[in-house]
């Protein structure tokens, strides 16, 4: 079904048209004088100075004209006002259908617009052989509710983690295992028979190796060196060193993927840098070929600065002098990669905006090169940073980097606190916790606009009022309890709901509260479209609690399970119900779960 504002439009459009007005003066945007009106047309202002009259003598025209009209029929006042503002009130009649007809659609009336686009989302980025810690929240998050919220816009989204496994950390974590366990048959190179199939190590003890790895390698220049040459072995083939590379990638993946889960992140691809290794050499080739490459300073580089830069952008290095490659080459090649394999029509780069630079420069060499195909968008779409209360990048009460297990440890004991009168048994309470702390961390943070900074407040993350995730959880949880007593009252099951509701039909509002939560459902498919087109989570936050507190206000406002009219208590119900189900909706777009208990 059309948008409720494509709906208004079309008939704002016609008025001018019929006139003998360009359609573009008919755009129509929600009112900012919400007590005057509930949409509006500024159009007749900018049509002065094509049509040489008085704004206020084009909106006139405008109105009557609507008012006449078979569209206009859909509106309870048409105002012209001074300066030449047209004001639009819907008829309760119009929003009441509008709202039921979506009820009863699949995706609530959404329909796909234009051509669906086939994107690949880069929104993990860990390194293996590391836990996942803060660091790797945001992108996670972030780029699940993107991938959620493209498919259900109808778009083809393919998620890759991109892991980081082919650097210099493979030959450091290499060197050590030889250093504490030379006996190992991965170091004998006389040896040629099957190697294990068992790793010869956990991830805990993986986490502990690396770390001092990197230490001792600042320290020892010889180990530093020795970890180099590990890292050269590994990367030409060495046969124990790739079977030992084998056992860190699956016992890194395990872990991670049981740490994604836990945060109700999933991917499609679970790809690797080293994936792209085979992609460098011929597309090192074609840019010496073509002319693109050249040597500067020993490395081999692409110029992409341009006349019009504000800001220097440096040249994108493809090798460094002594030919070993770098986060660009593998970064390039990857595009050359997702476009042979997927086609693309879209690659979007989840990850922190302080490293916007080198995705432009990326960009810049994929475009000039043509590696990247120009119909390819590339976007790169940077994060800001979490902070806590001191303004300073989060860290733990020991000033570390803390790991995604522990603040999601954290943020479930504090809601569990919360919830210590609730009356559920310890492990549904628990459960219950661990989906309200998710919902805390998860909308704390994709209620801000994705680029900006902002702070980490788990006080107010977990509070059960205001603009939270724990509020709009409460919201679905509260309207599942009206509907649970009229179930029991009608002796009907919640499998029966749907068809129970499938005939009965919303009257006119006749309350303030109930006329305002019918505009913002009504207004679902809008912030679908924006939030889609604009890769922003936000606007689904936004939406979802505006809409809870209308529910909250609509709740107090009507009696809704002791309403005496039979066809407005039903017409109250299946709005509650209408409510419930999009809220539902969003907050999956969003990556969190509605409890059925708080």
């Amino acid at each position: 079904m059309k948008k409720i504002s494509v709906v208004i439009k079309e008939a704002v459009e016609d008025a001018f048209v019929s006139l003998g007005y360009d359609k573009k003066y008919g755009m129509v945007s929600i009112s900012n004088r919400p007590d005057l009106c509930q949409y509006q047309c500024n159009g007749a202002m900018a049509a002065v100075k094509e049509y040489k009259k008085a704004p206020l003598v084009i909106a006139e025209e405008v109105a009557d004209k609507l008012k006449l009209s078979e569209e206009g029929k859909i509106f309870e006042k048409i105002e012209a006002v001074k300066p030449g503002f047209i004001n639009l009130t819907l008829k309760d009649e119009f929003l009441a259908d509008y709202v039921n007809e979506m009820g009863g659609n699949d995706n609530f009336g959404y329909e796909t617009e234009g051509k669906p686009k086939k994107i690949v989302i880069d929104y993990g980025g860990p390194n293996v052989a590391k836990p996942l810690h803060i660091g790797h929240l945001r992108s996670a998050i972030i780029g699940e509710s993107i991938k959620r919220t493209e498919r259900f816009a109808g778009n083809e989204v393919i998620g890759d983690v991109h892991l980081g496994d082919w650097g210099l950390q493979m030959g450091l974590i290499i060197t050590e295992l030889k250093h504490r366990k030379p006996e190992l048959v991965y170091f004998d190179e006389s040896y040629t028979g099957e190697y294990p199939s068992k790793a010869p190590f956990t991830m805990g003890e993986l986490e502990e190796i690396y770390p001092a790895a990197s230490a001792r390698s600042k320290e020892n220049e010889e180990y530093k060196n020795e970890a180099l040459q590990a890292t050269a072995l590994l990367q030409s083939g060495n046969r124990g060193y790739l079977a030992l590379w084998n056992h860190i990638l699956s016992v890194s993946v395990a872990d991670l993927k049981k740490n994604y889960e836990n945060l109700n992140v999933s991917f499609d691809l679970w790809k690797k840098e080293s994936d792209a290794q085979p992609y460098i050499p011929d597309m090192v080739e074609k840019m010496k070929a073509d002319g693109f490459a050249h040597t500067s300073e020993g490395a081999l580089v692409v110029d992409v600065a341009r006349e019009d830069d504000k800001k220097e952008v440096p040249p994108c290095i493809i090798l460094k002098s002594d030919g070993a490659s770098l986060y660009s080459t593998t970064d390039l090649a990857t595009i050359v990669e997702r476009a042979k394999l997927f086609n693309p029509t879209d690659i979007l780069y989840v990850v922190d905006k302080r490293q916007e630079m080198h995705f432009e420069q990326v960009f810049r060499a994929a475009k000039k090169t043509g590696i990247a195909p120009s119909e390819l968008n590339l976007t790169f779409l940077g994060f800001g940073t979490m902070n806590g209360k001191d303004g300073k990048p989060f860290k733990t009460r020991e000033g570390g980097v803390m790991r995604l297990e522990r603040l999601i440890a954290e943020i479930t004991e504090e809601v569990e606190a919360k919830m210590a009168d609730r009356e559920m048994d310890e492990e549904t309470k628990h459960t219950v916790a661990r989906q309200v702390g998710l919902a805390a961390l998860k909308y704390g943070d994709l209620s801000n606009q994705a680029s900006k900074d902002y702070i980490f407040d788990l006080d107010r993350f977990a509070s059960f009022e205001g603009n939270t995730g724990p509020y709009i959880q409460y919201t679905v949880v509260r309207i599942r309890s009206i509907l649970d007593k009229f179930l029991a009252e009608k002796g009907i099951t919640k499998a029966e709901l749907d068809s129970f509701f499938a005939d009965k039909k919303l009257v006119k509002a006749t309350t303030v509260s109930e006329r305002e939560l019918e505009l913002v459902i009504a207004k679902f498919s809008d912030m679908i479209s924006l939030a889609a087109a604009e890769y922003a989570p936000h606007k689904i936050c936004a939406y979802i609690y505006e809409a809870a507190n209308c529910f909250s206000a609509f709740y107090h406002e009507n009696h809704i399970l002791t309403e005496q009219d039979e066809a407005r208590k039903y017409s109250l119900l299946k709005l509650s119900y209408i409510t419930e189900k999009i809220i539902v909706k969003c907050l999956d777009l969003l990556g969190i779960d509605a409890p059925e208990r708080m």
